[in-house]
């Protein structure tokens, strides 16, 4: 394990409870809300899953698991993406924040053990989804802007919901298509959202 990921579980013992680990390793490094963000995104991505005939099971650990980068500042995110060796986006370098999904990725797997395939690239794209999405990066997608971890209403939540009466695709999409109408406001358009936007607006209008 890299040194970065020791220090960060150097307090830790692990009990083998998956979901009591995730939540012990964010609160220990002073990330309480995150934890409680976490369990809530586990909680819907089961509920989303469900009704789109998804793994439960596997949608519940990657809400758990999505945010596990947040013990690490943002201003030291991508030092730490180039010590776990992962390859940075110049969109990324330009605004760290969005590194976080595949840092966690990262975390997912060296920390927790995950091996499920599905669960460590859902995890890996949650923030901006990606081309070729999954069923399962989908539901968590989703399941991520449901449970806002802002105060207030979401102002993309009203229309979420009713396309997500129509599928889960249209409902990815409605959440995409609310930043593409509000691009102007983003600090960067991530080439895996231009991807995710141009391949769903054609599956949603087919």
């Amino acid at each position: 394990m890299q040194a970065i990921l020791k220090e960060l579980t150097s307090n830790m013992k692990f009990t083998h409870d998956l979901k009591q680990d995730i939540q012990s390793f964010l609160i220990s490094n002073h990330c309480s809300k995150t934890a409680e963000h976490c369990m809530e995104v586990g909680t819907e991505a089961r509920r989303v899953a469900t009704l789109f005939n998804a793994n439960p099971d596997e949608a519940e650990i990657a809400g758990w698991l999505h945010d596990i980068s947040a013990v690490i500042p943002n201003n030291e995110r991508i030092a730490v993406a180039k010590e776990l060796q992962i390859d940075i986006l110049a969109e990324e370098e330009a605004f760290p924040m969005i590194i976080h999904q595949k840092i966690s990725k990262v975390m997912a797997k060296e920390i927790f053990k995950i091996t499920n395939a599905e669960i460590l690239d859902a995890v890996g794209c949650h923030t901006t989804l990606r081309r070729n999405s999954s069923k399962l990066d989908q539901v968590l997608f989703v399941a991520d802007k449901i449970a806002w971890d802002q105060s207030g209403t979401p102002p993309y939540i009203q229309e979420l919901h009713r396309k997500l009466e129509v599928s889960l695709a249209h409902g990815a999409f409605s959440y995409i298509n609310y930043l593409w109408e509000h691009k102007e406001s983003l600090k960067v358009i991530h080439p895996w959202l231009r991807d995710a936007y141009e391949e769903l607006k054609i599956a949603v209008t087919a």
